[in-house]
């Protein structure tokens, strides 16, 4: 935008502390209409505009019936939010340590860290219970909407400039190809989108020695948000201030520049160090966490990366760069933008070109995500790039439109961009007519500004050596706006036809859940009036989505977290559990045995009363059985009783519970069927995690097993009752390979199962109190062996027998275990994040740092400081006006 169009809109809105009565409601108009304040606001504005009219034409809730959660955002981020709301209200058993709903308990302070700490979730307690789906959206739409905002506050930071124009590129930045193609769907990652331009505002201000205190906090609250993309943030935020100490400043010193550097170093480290006790408890955890196939990089084909500078496009294989055609010409023409100083377009070019070089390679691919290519999409750091790019389009337009050289040259750059993406597969039907519909209006906005710019020259004659500025037309004052009304349409209908487009090919590719639905609620509420924790477990069962205990209540083995411990995946899935995620979520099992183990005294069964769609509200008629189960502390002898060895999910079973209750026949294989022979009446049970496809018994009903390894693991399923002949004959209806275990059939017999039962009880727990992260259990007098806790052994737990001390818990076949000597009659025991103590001493530490850094900066005492960057850019300003002939 030319010189004209800031003049005339400081005509428009007056100038800040201009005469007049001192009155508070006049200062604060003042306030409001100053870039400062104006440009971030109509960012933000514009933001969540286009956000919510890009889901009202997706036909998405909440501005349409279809579902939003697809993948992870409906089977981890809803789920997570609904026991959030939940835990912040106090109405979850267990607390900031430990969360007892899922994978029979499992550690709840990593997974906050994770997903759950940023400032945003807080507002999911505004919401009730049934519209968590509501919440989340609005959580996610404020995270975007800030992004917008707090890049337009640092693009005026950087450099002053029409405050339209910056809310119009933060816009752009927060609606980027990333936000939309990741960031809407794993609303953890947003918080790096945050990030971002806050800490490029952190380097700004240790730049120029301002705010020494505020600085390492903001970093602080983004690492606490989610270190994952703060980690790439900070990377992104390095690059910027280092192009902008070796740019922004011409006659600073190389100490002065050495001086912003160190500055910048100590309020990142002091910041860590202020969120590490969540850093350390999160990175602890993924150590221990189940780990994941190992991935070996492959970079995109560059057909494929620049298509994703275009609209329209959505793919996990290439990085999401769509800005927008206005604010990706406006970048191009930075390198020929003669108006800009030759050193600030030569380092700002180079970074553009260097990080998104970066993004191919290997090395600097892992340097970017921490030394670990990650499972699922490569490009996760790609909204550090659109940051750049954003940045690059203000400082080439920040102080009047481009010269018509400098728009032709990056106008040609777009067209050859656009050409050689033809051939990509990431295309979209949509891609080309968005492009240059937008390319169209984005030239008419150049060519109005160029209009306007010539206008305001026209009007400026010398005189006698005098220069004389005749009034301003109405032309002259509308010209400008005209442009920025352009610009804003290209901009935000581009935006609007990509988000839109991206989640109908969402919808159309990858794995969905429902919405939260009658189904939901039925299991809720009968969950809620069988709960008897900690007598005994109730198990909401399969409820549509994923995680199900997170949002119906109950206490499950169902649990979806990258930071689900691999003991509690690998004790789950020798026992016959199924998971998904190549491990990370283990899912129910509706098992007699297991239920007994568990002591899951209260299971809830589901069955769908009409198809599960995307657009209608899940149903289904809810069932609850209550069945007599062991404590949920046990006592097992010092000797261990006889069972059947072998790995099979039968074998550990029986070991797991001292008693042998399976009849375990020899199977024999003829092409698809299965033949044994089991006693008559008993349960036939068929375990084949690695199967896909169907299996039936004869005169039974047939039952879907999904194996697909090593992402998912089918779980055992009950067949039916074997006949009264005992002739056991299983037909396979594979979907490919059929792959069996050695011991894939086993017989349940009822009757040795609830003789187990009854054992336990009797030498099992006779109370069990469980307050938040600590279980205590009131024994039978003289009681020796082992005392077994029904949850996976995590690393936290520590027990005690009697009054001794708490030690790190032992492991019972996976169980949380603790020797018992016969004279004490009391067990107690206590779970704590490891890392926990760790990462509070370092916070210490850095907490004192941060106040000494105050107390010195107060004392004048510390580094040269820069000179004021506005007094610099404005004379570099001139500068460049004068070499571009203005």
């Amino acid at each position: 935008m030319p010189p004209a169009a800031e003049t005339v809109l400081d005509e428009v809105d007056g100038e800040e502390g201009a005469g007049g009565p001192a009155h508070p409601t006049g200062s604060v108009r003042r306030r409001l209409r100053s870039p400062a304040v104006a440009g971030p606001l109509s960012a933000a504005l514009l933001t969540a505009v286009l956000l919510c009219l890009a889901t009202r034409l997706s036909r998405s809730y909440p501005f349409g019936p279809v579902t939003r959660n697809i993948v992870d955002l409906g089977q981890q981020y809803l789920p997570f939010h609904a026991y959030w709301r939940s835990f912040l209200l106090g109405e979850t058993h267990g607390d900031a340590f430990l969360n007892w709903n899922s994978g029979f308990g499992s550690g709840f302070l990593g997974d906050v860290g994770t997903y759950l700490s940023s400032p945003f979730d807080l507002l999911v307690v505004l919401f009730p219970a049934d519209r968590v789906e509501l919440a989340l959206y609005v959580v996610t739409a404020a995270k975007i909407t800030a992004a917008g905002a707090a890049m337009a506050l640092l693009l005026l930071r950087m450099r002053p400039g029409p405050w339209p124009v910056a809310a119009v590129l933060g816009s752009a930045y927060a609606l980027c190809g990333w936000t939309f193609d990741f960031g809407a769907t794993v609303p953890m990652w947003l918080d790096g989108l945050v990030a971002f331009p806050l800490l490029c505002l952190v380097g700004e201000w240790a730049r120029t020695g301002r705010r020494p205190v505020l600085g390492p906090l903001v970093v602080a609250l983004a690492w606490t948000a989610n270190f994952y993309t703060a980690y790439m943030a900070t990377i992104g935020a390095a690059v910027v201030l280092l192009v902008r100490l070796l740019t922004a400043e011409e006659s600073a010193s190389a100490r002065q520049r050495l001086a912003g550097a160190l500055r910048a170093a100590r309020g990142v480290v002091i910041g860590i160090g202020l969120a590490a006790p969540l850093v350390v408890v999160v990175f602890l955890g993924t150590r221990a966490a189940d780990p994941t196939p190992e991935t070996t990089f492959a970079p995109a084909a560059w057909a494929d990366v620049l298509a994703r500078f275009l609209p329209a496009t959505a793919s996990l294989s290439s990085p999401a760069l769509f800005i927008g055609t206005p604010a990706l010409a406006l970048a191009l023409t930075l390198p020929f933008n003669r108006a800009v100083a030759p050193r600030v377009r030569a380092g700002w070019s180079a970074a553009v070109v260097l990080v998104t070089l970066s993004l191919q390679w290997e090395p600097t691919h892992l340097l970017w995500h921490a030394g670990a290519s990650p499972n699922g999409g490569p490009y996760r750091q790609t909204f550090v790039l659109c940051g750049l790019l954003i940045t690059a389009a203000w400082l080439s337009t920040a102080r009047g439109v481009p010269r018509p050289t400098a728009l032709l040259a990056g106008g040609a750059l777009l067209g050859i961009l656009a050409w050689a993406a033809r051939g990509s597969i990431d295309l979209d039907r949509w891609t080309y007519p968005a492009f240059g519909v937008a390319a169209a209006l984005a030239i008419a906005a150049a060519l109005v500004a160029l209009l306007a710019d010539h206008r305001n020259t026209a009007r400026v004659r010398p005189d006698s050596g005098t220069a004389r500025v005749p009034a301003v037309s109405r032309t002259a004052r509308l010209l400008p706006v005209l442009a920025v009304v352009l610009l804003v349409a290209a901009q935000a209908g581009e935006a609007v036809v990509t988000g839109k487009r991206i989640e109908e090919q969402q919808r159309e590719k990858v794995a969905w859940s429902p919405r939260v639905g009658p189904w939901h609620t039925a299991v809720a509420d009968e969950v809620a009036r069988a709960d008897a924790w900690p007598r005994h477990r109730t198990d909401p069962g399969e409820v549509p989505g994923g995680n199900d205990a997170l949002i119906v209540g109950g206490q499950g083995a169902d649990y979806y977290s990258s930071l689900t411990a691999e003991v509690t995946s690998r004790t789950l899935a020798s026992l016959g559990f199924g998971y998904y995620a190549k491990g990370r979520h283990p899912v129910t099992l509706d098992n007699p045995v297991t239920d007994a183990l568990f002591s899951i005294g209260t299971r809830i069964r589901s069955q769908p009363t009409e198809p599960v769609r995307q657009d209608v509200l899940p149903r289904a008629s809810v069932s609850a059985v209550t069945t007599p189960v062991p404590p949920l502390v046990t006592v097992r002898p010092a000797k261990r009783p006889a069972t059947p060895p072998g790995d099979s999910a039968f074998a550990v079973q029986e070991r797991l519970l001292g008693a042998e209750v399976y009849e375990l026949p020899a199977v024999s294989r003829d092409g698809r069927t299965v033949t044994a022979r089991c006693p008559a009446g008993s349960q036939v049970w068929f375990w084949a995690p690695e199967y896909r496809g169907g299996a039936t018994l004869a005169g039974e009903p047939g039952v879907d097993f999904e194996g697909k390894p090593p992402a998912v693991r089918a779980p055992m399923r009950a067949l039916g009752t074997a006949p009264a002949s005992g002739d056991v004959r299983i037909g396979l209806s594979p979907e490919g390979k059929v792959r069996l275990p050695r011991q894939p059939v086993g017989c349940l017999v009822r009757a040795e199962l609830d003789s187990a039962v009854r054992r336990l009880t009797a030498t099992g727990a006779i109370e069990v109190r469980a307050t938040g992260h600590t279980v205590t259990a009131e024994l039978p007098p003289g009681s020796t062996g082992t005392a077994v806790l029904a949850a996976p052994r995590i690393s936290g737990w520590r027990c005690a027998a009697g009054g001794a001390d708490l030690r790190p818990a032992r492991a019972y076949e996976g169980l949380v275990a603790v020797p018992l000597d016969g004279r004490a009659t009391t067990v107690r025991c206590s779970f704590r994040p490891p890392g926990l103590t760790l990462g509070s001493a370092v916070a210490l530490a850095a907490l004192l740092a941060l106040v000494a850094t105050g107390v010195l900066s107060r004392r004048g005492g510390g580094i040269p400081r820069l000179r004021s960057d506005r007094r610099a850019d404005r004379r570099s300003d001139r500068r460049a006006d004068l070499r571009a002939g203005r």
